[in-house]
């Protein structure tokens, strides 16, 4: 069962959308502070960036916590397979992936040449490469949530708030995004019911849900441009509201039937989490240097959809072809006992 199904075995409309939002927010993000660096200056992809920073992840782990109390108390060995060994070898094959595109550069960049790809790949495995630490972290998430299952809830959920509060930089980002994002993951698990009960509500008054949206948009909006979104308990507060809103929206959306095409991303998030920056890295590079399109902003919107299109061609293309296990994984890649289909997605 994938993350957005529910109990009969139907994908849940507003969470896929949910996630479609996040994944769009988080390709954007990317893509738009890749071409400002390039180009030297910010555009008016900018500001949309910004605002979207104290709600894009935390809304995109609690999601990933939502649906995990139904699979929690499953032995241990099925669990690791599904919660650990999964994530791990997507990681294992895109990090793999990645750093082979960007070996040649890598190389003739530093003194030490290719051994300093080498370097680079085992380090990755001790600090999560680049785009890659949403899936390197989750699998830590899943274990210690599984461990602590006799803790009373409320006591995880202070602790973790704690540490999303407290000032956690220690330059590995294992543990500073683990203290920063543990919070929502564990809100989606624990708090699920309370979730679902949000999104019926907000179904049954769409009126007050949009007068609700817009409210915390206003507010979303002036804490972040005046610079305190990132202050101690402001961050936590609006990474909740944030994730609130995100829900109210996808609810909305999933009710009006509109945006069709986000809902589809959702269902693929994770394939075009892999993916995106394949197109990414190539439409910007293409964009910059022969100067078609001059205004920066535009560039950032264009990179963004190549990103995510880009993504979805490469796993369409390799539905039918035995390079599906780039975005499936493969029956040899398991540790599960029971039988199961030969290959599993990536989400």
């Amino acid at each position: 069962m994938s993350e957005a199904s529910g109990r009969a075995g139907h994908r849940i409309d507003w969470v896929d959308y949910a996630k479609g939002f996040c994944i769009i927010m988080v390709v954007m993000m990317h893509s738009t502070l890749g071409v400002e660096a390039a180009a030297g200056r910010e555009g008016w992809m900018h500001a949309l960036v910004e605002f979207a920073k104290p709600f894009r992840m935390p809304d995109f782990f609690l999601i990933s916590g939502l649906f995990l109390a139904r699979v929690i108390d499953r032995d241990w060995r099925t669990y690791i397979d599904r919660k650990v060994v999964h994530f791990a070898y997507f990681y294992l094959l895109w990090v793999t992936i990645q750093i082979g595109v960007k070996a040649p550069g890598i190389a003739s960049q530093s003194p030490a040449g290719w051994a300093e790809v080498g370097h680079f790949y085992l380090m990755a495995f001790v600090e999560p490469f680049g785009t890659l630490w949403f899936i390197y972290l989750l699998p830590v998430f899943f274990v210690v949530t599984k461990l602590t299952r006799s803790v009373p809830p409320l006591a995880i959920w202070l602790i973790a708030a704690a540490l999303e509060i407290a000032p956690v930089h220690t330059g590995w980002t294992l543990i500073d995004e683990f203290a920063g994002r543990f919070v929502y993951f564990y809100s989606g698990y624990w708090l699920a019911p309370h979730i679902f009960r949000l999104a019926d509500a907000m179904s049954a008054q769409p009126l007050r849900a949009t007068a609700a949206l817009a409210v915390w948009a206003v507010v979303n909006g002036v804490l972040v441009f005046a610079g305190t979104g990132d202050l101690p308990f402001v961050s936590l507060a609006l990474g909740i509201a944030g994730a609130g809103a995100v829900v109210t929206a996808a609810t909305l959306l999933a009710q009006s039937h509109l945006m069709s095409w986000l809902r589809y991303c959702g269902r693929n998030s994770i394939v075009i989490y892999l993916a995106f920056f394949l197109g990414m890295a190539a439409s910007r590079t293409v964009l910059l240097k022969t100067g078609i399109v001059t205004d920066i902003g535009t560039i950032s919107a264009l990179v963004t959809a190549a990103g995510v299109i880009g993504a979805l061609l490469l796993f369409w293309s390799m539905l039918h072809t035995p390079l599906r296990l780039l975005f499936e994984r493969p029956a040899w890649a398991r540790i599960e006992r029971k039988r199961t289909p030969a290959l599993q997605p990536a989400e």
